[in-house]
């Protein structure tokens, strides 16, 4: 065979890398490479905060009184920081002993989200899929159904309370000591459904029972064990337990119920399977590193990851997944009235108030206690409350001491800095306007700009606006709604101009939308 031959591969592959490297030179870079965080642009924030702690004890004290609290403990964290807590009455009334951040309350509905944090780090670990049907991992559950039309449960379904089962409060909470054996009897024998998967919500305690058999069943100990070892310890949680025999006797909360003027002991139940509906027993102080965890998921960032589970698998579990409701209604305990509406997520509720406040949270109830928690993504602020008589209406006090906080500390919630091509597309629409002299030339508008808007329509009202404004003399800062979309004001003599625009998902991001106005100064 002919050199020539021989060579002429050699030559085609020199010729593929130089044409490689000539595409990827001339390829824009990562669009996304300049995205900064939102943050914080009070410094004195928890300053701010700390002048009105005595009047949080205060009104934890006083509810506490008001509704018969055997004990009580609570705790306020800020930016992942327990920064302020107390306690109140006892953790043991025969032996008075005194409630204190470090008793250990059984914080029933709470440790749902434990439960459910375990689930997504199976699924992050491709150990299992949330849309996996249940019978995959409980067999006994094929086939059963309300009609012959529904589809099998899924995992997701029993994340956020949609699996049709019948909402079981009163009869959950006496099944806490349950063992996997009698949980599979029970799903044996046919389980009664009040509605068809996927069409409602409604809170189920035996749904978050089957969960824990599925981790256990998937890694092959108990969900109890796997949450100890997977989310307590990497966390530090010291004071954390299942098993209320093995909290030693001066930090156990005992839980009562208050009748007849008097308080009775409840009597504890042992850890069994729908422990993982409501059986974790803690402190504030380990609590609290808990609500830092999901603090720490917020704002969408680059940093390393540093926690037990990915913080985009902790926000997943903030969204709202099944619509509970709207309380048109609503009012905060101060009286001010605020509809809200809410969620459930993956074992935790989300609610959005009327003043576009975003909560996460949940509450807790069994015989001889009552527990809440809820924190504001958006704030860096959260409130934990613990009390040790049966069902104890903790959420009322926590909404009350969180709107309080925000109100009289006057906080504001992380401020969006505007994008780099946001920021860009402002400078280029701003030296356009009022005339859009050479607009259709000018490479900052998407190939559907002027097909939407008409050239000379855009002129006439550009310039009757800018007429009113009068001489111009300042254009403020962007004010971003997100990475593409935002809007800013030119301050006129007589009058404000008020921009708005919207950018295509090209690279480069191009002047999809565009909107103006005249404003009174």
């Amino acid at each position: 065979m002919p050199k020539h031959y021989l060579l002429k591969p050699f030559f085609c592959w020199i010729l593929l890398l130089l044409c490689c490297i000539g595409y990827g030179q001339n390829q824009p870079g990562n669009p996304n490479a300049s995205y900064q965080p939102p943050v914080f642009t009070d410094a004195a924030r928890l300053q701010k905060l700390e002048n009105y702690f005595p009047l949080v004890e205060k009104m934890y004290k006083d509810y506490a009184e008001k509704n018969h609290f055997p004990g009580y403990a609570f705790g306020i964290v800020l930016d992942g920081k327990l920064v302020f807590s107390g306690s109140g009455g006892y953790a043991d009334i025969a032996k008075k002993v005194p409630a204190t951040t470090k008793s250990m309350f059984r914080i029933a509905s709470m440790s749902k989200s434990f439960t459910s944090l375990a689930i997504l780090k199976l699924r992050d670990e491709g150990k299992l899929k949330l849309d996996d049907p249940v019978y995959l991992y409980i067999p006994e559950m094929k086939g059963q159904k309300l009609s012959k039309d529904a589809p099998e449960i899924t995992i997701r379904q029993l994340l956020t309370h949609s699996a049709g089962f019948p909402e079981d409060n009163p009869w959950g909470d006496r099944q806490l000591a349950d063992t996997d054996a009698e949980l599979i009897a029970m799903i044996k024998k046919g389980i009664s459904f009040s509605n068809a998967p996927g069409i409602s919500y409604e809170y189920s305690n035996m749904g978050f029972a089957m969960q824990g058999y599925i981790i256990k069943k998937v890694t092959g100990i108990p969900y109890s064990d796997y949450i100890e070892k997977n989310i307590w310890q990497p966390l530090g949680m010291t004071q954390a337990q299942w098993e209320y025999s093995k909290v030693p006797a001066n930090e156990l909360a005992h839980g009562y119920r208050w009748i007849n003027g008097n308080w009775r002991e409840e009597a504890l139940l042992h850890d069994g399977i729908y422990g993982a509906m409501g059986g974790m027993i803690t402190s504030i102080e380990s609590f609290s590193k808990y609500v830092a965890l999901h603090q720490s998921a917020w704002p969408v960032r680059n940093d390393a990851e540093t926690g037990p589970v990915k913080r985009s698998s902790l926000r997943e579990m903030h969204q709202p997944w099944r619509f509970i409701g709207l309380n048109p209604n609503y009012k905060y305990p101060s009286g001010r009235a605020c509809a809200i509406t809410s969620a459930y997520g993956y074992g935790l509720n989300w609610s959005r108030d009327c003043e576009g406040r975003e909560y996460v949270a949940h509450s807790g109830g069994l015989p001889g206690f009552g527990s809440n928690w809820r924190f504001l993504p958006e704030y860096g602020l959260g409130v934990i409350l613990f009390a040790n008589v049966t069902y104890a209406p903790t959420t009322p006090p926590n909404f009350a001491v969180l709107d309080s906080l925000i109100r009289l500390a006057k906080l504001q919630p992380r401020q969006l800095p505007p994008s780099a091509i946001l920021t860009q597309r402002r400078d280029e629409l701003v030296k356009l306007l009022p005339d859009f002299t050479n607009a259709v030339n000018a490479g900052i508008f998407a190939e559907n700009f002027f097909a939407d808007y008409i050239l000379d329509s855009l002129k006439k009202e550009a310039a009757a606006i800018f007429e009113k404004a009068g001489r111009i003399n300042k254009v403020r800062e962007l004010v971003p709604e997100n990475q593409l979309r935002g809007y800013f004001i030119m301050e006129g003599e007589k009058a404000n101009v008020w921009v708005s625009f919207t950018l295509t998902p090209e690279n480069p991001a191009l002047i999809q939308e565009y909107h103006i106005r005249a404003i009174e100064k």
